[in-house]
């Protein structure tokens, strides 16, 4: 037990590292473009004699006019055969004098492949500093969490090598298995409820048992509850829906389930925190409470301490929003930084926001941050090779929509990330932007992202098992249901006979089942990983509807003022009235009979290597 004058202490050195935190975010934001300034120098100075450098003449000319006059702003696309060239074992300095360390491994896809994204050890470094800044900002709003445990259920998942022998994996399972996160100092703001043993742990399904678990035993001390997404803490719920019998046995006995958890390392890392002793009392409860009818607010209930959740409500997470604040009786969601595998961006200075006025502030020491304006009522696209007309972080203007270009020390330049931002306020010259979307993504229920062309595909693939019955899609869209754990992706199928237009043949089940799961087969990896193994996403599911129904669609669009020249069906929806109405027209619903096929490694480069 640690003594009172040691408490004392600690408290002490918590507040005077809070408090330099909370200067340092000052300093940064207040000289928001000189900081800018000084980061791109260092950047062109340090990556002077790199080839991509090079080959546009920055090392010569390596002031801040030229790097905007010379090179050129870029997508993943552009990048690849220098990324390729890496992968492949490469050693020589193409994009950053510093050696690559990893390969991070973004959500988003090319190819239908994860993008690889070229790292170095020191963006660890970025990264830590980025993470101790959450709690001094959160400590302002909200006293005493130095007193309890944070109950956050963290996972790894797969990682691979490239023909080189460089890892690829995950930026979160980089950051869990760096010693940044596993031989952190002390910190009483974020201890946590689960041993080091269960995050780092590969098999989710053991990891989930006894995250939860611990966090069961400890449920008095937990002040705060999370996962990086909101989705991840509401799979933690119906994990937990599923086992507590088996759950509340253990903390009835005071063991742990064999049956469940059979990995030994992970074993000895629970029975190291001393945690497991019969409990009666608290069985009882969970007996009590996760018996009833209703689960509405289980999180206050099972966890009675609990002050907030911390995830990721932003984007496509907004999604889930209600059904967090069912779970857990209204506490408050609270989003604390935005990051992505190509670089951590900001944080978010007011995080008891609502989840609707959620506004993150760039931190210009990060990376250097140029922003593309962006046009909401045009179809023209600029290729991104062209001298787009960037602006710098200070000048943008509020109520602005931006796409986010960053260029970093890991030898990303003027990258295009593909978020979409609007400029919310300023915190001193340092702009706050609220996170719009990301670019030409529809779909998306995890961290997987699904973009209309993608979709697209995966349904002409789908439909010809129709062929052979005389039967085509006639029109089509879908939507993201997350009224369920997990969520799942929903077709709507408005079906055509081939030789007249009547109501399609009745068509065997097995028959849609398997459009269901050749839709799913033609997602990328990401989809498919979530569905697979993560078990992040549930069976996509196809719902014939009646004929005439995306008629009926239109004339809905032009009753809310849309114009009957330009309309199309949207392959997409999200408004309640829309999905009200496609459902009441729905004849059958078929779901994939089983889960797509995924491997988690990568085991043949050569259709990515052959375009070197």
């Amino acid at each position: 037990m640690m003594s009172q004058a040691m408490l004392t202490e600690n408290n002490a050195l918590t507040s005077e590292s809070d408090r330099k935190a909370l200067e340092f975010i000052e300093h940064v934001t207040i000289h928001a473009d000189q900081v800018q300034a000084q980061v791109l120098s260092d950047i062109l100075k340090r990556n002077a004699h790199t080839e991509y450098l090079k080959r546009y003449g920055l090392d010569k000319s390596i002031d801040r006019e030229s790097f905007k006059q010379l090179l050129p702003v870029i997508t993943y696309e552009d990048l690849q055969p220098d990324v390729l060239r890496i992968a492949n074992g490469d050693k020589s300095p193409i994009l950053s004098s510093h050696p690559i360390s990893e390969f991070l491994t973004s959500s988003g896809t090319s190819a239908g492949e994860r993008k690889l994204m070229p790292t170095i050890e020191e963006e660890l470094e970025r990264r830590t500093l980025l993470y101790s800044l959450l709690m001094p900002v959160m400590n302002q709003y909200m006293k005493g969490l130095d007193e309890g445990k944070g109950m956050y259920f963290l996972f790894i998942k797969s990682e691979t090598k490239t023909p080189g022998g460089l890892v690829a994996r995950p930026v979160l399972t980089s950051y869990y298995k760096s010693r940044h996160f596993r031989e952190k100092p002390y910190d009483p703001y974020n201890v946590y409820t689960s041993p080091m043993e269960a995050i780092l742990c590969p098999d989710s399904y053991q990891s989930m048992y006894v995250q939860l678990l611990c966090g069961l035993a400890q449920n008095e001390q937990v002040l705060r509850a999370g996962a990086v997404f909101a989705s991840g803490l509401l799979r933690a719920i119906h994990f937990l829906e599923q086992h507590w019998k088996s759950l509340c046995h253990d903390i009835r006995t005071g063991t742990m389930s064999e049956r469940q958890v059979k990995d030994e390392c992970l074993r000895e890392g629970v029975m190291k925190m001393n945690l497991l002793a019969p409990n009666p009392e608290l069985a009882e409860l969970m007996e009590r409470e996760c018996s009833r009818e209703s689960w509405a607010g289980i999180i206050s209930r099972l966890w009675p301490n609990t002050k907030y959740l911390d995830v990721i409500v932003t984007g496509a997470m907004a999604q889930y929003v209600p059904t967090l604040d069912f779970y857990s009786g209204g506490l408050p969601l609270v989003c604390t930084m935005y990051a992505s595998s190509e670089c951590y961006f900001g944080l978010n200075l007011h995080p008891l926001c609502k989840p609707t006025e959620v506004s993150y502030t760039l931190m210009p020491n990060m990376a250097y941050f140029e922003f593309l304006p962006v046009c909401r009522h045009t179809t023209a696209v600029s290729p991104p090779n062209h001298r787009l007309q960037l602006v710098d972080l200070a000048d943008v203007r509020l109520g602005d929509e931006y796409e986010l270009v960053i260029t970093t020390y890991a030898g990303l330049y003027r990258y295009r990330v593909g978020d979409v931002l609007r400029v919310s306020g300023f915190h001193n010259s340092a702009p706050q932007f609220h996170f719009v979307c990301r670019k030409n993504v529809m779909l998306s229920i995890d961290s997987d992202k699904t973009d209309e062309v993608e979709l697209q595909n995966a349904v002409r693939k789908a439909a010809e098992h129709l062929e052979a019955y005389g039967a085509r899609v006639m029109e089509y869209t879908s939507y993201a249901d997350v009224s369920n754990i997990p969520g799942h992706y929903v077709l709507f199928w408005e079906l055509q006979h081939a030789r007249e237009a009547a109501l399609p043949l009745p068509l065997p089940a097995y028959v849609l089942q398997q459009c269901c799961l050749t839709v799913e087969e033609s997602l990328n990896s990401v989809y498919r990983q979530g569905r697979a193994a993560d078990k992040s996403i549930g069976p996509l599911e196809i719902k014939l509807v009646e004929s005439g129904t995306f008629e009926e669609l239109m004339d809905y669009a032009i009753s809310r003022g849309a114009s009957i020249n330009q309309y199309k069906a949207p392959r997409c929806v999200k408004c309640a009235p829309i999905v009200e109405l496609l459902n009441s027209r729905v004849m059958a619903s078929y779901f994939s009979p089983k889960c797509p096929k995924w491997t988690p490694a990568r085991t043949n480069w050569e259709p990515l290597l052959k375009s070197l």
